[in-house]
């Protein structure tokens, strides 16, 4: 996979949140979040709660289950930053900066 294609999957994915997040499907985790009676702490959770995982994932050197919890911090990180009404080129940016 090319850093182009990075780009284009997490865009798409993205998009999805953003989609959820207008239109709310009843049948969608992600708009789930968006409607959590917690609010913004049920996100918030569950970053907190994938981070730990990776955390014991990479402990363990289990290289499966290190992609899968990434992937689990990734599309939270991109749902909190949708619902703070900020955007994947927020974050590009940022990191960009730091280079």
């Amino acid at each position: 996979m090319t850093d182009a294609d990075a780009d284009v999957i997490l865009d798409e994915l993205f998009s999805v949140i953003e989609q959820r997040k207008a239109d709310l499907p009843e049948d969608s985790y992600t708009a789930s979040l968006f409607t959590h009676e917690k609010g913004e702490n049920a996100v918030l959770e569950k970053l907190g709660e994938e981070t730990t995982e990776l955390i014991l994932a990479a402990k363990d050197d289990d290289h499966e289950e290190i992609a899968h919890e990434s992937a689990d911090i990734v599309y939270h990180l991109l749902v909190m930053l949708a619902m703070k009404d900020l955007d994947v080129s927020d974050l590009r940016d940022e990191l960009a900066e730091r280079r």
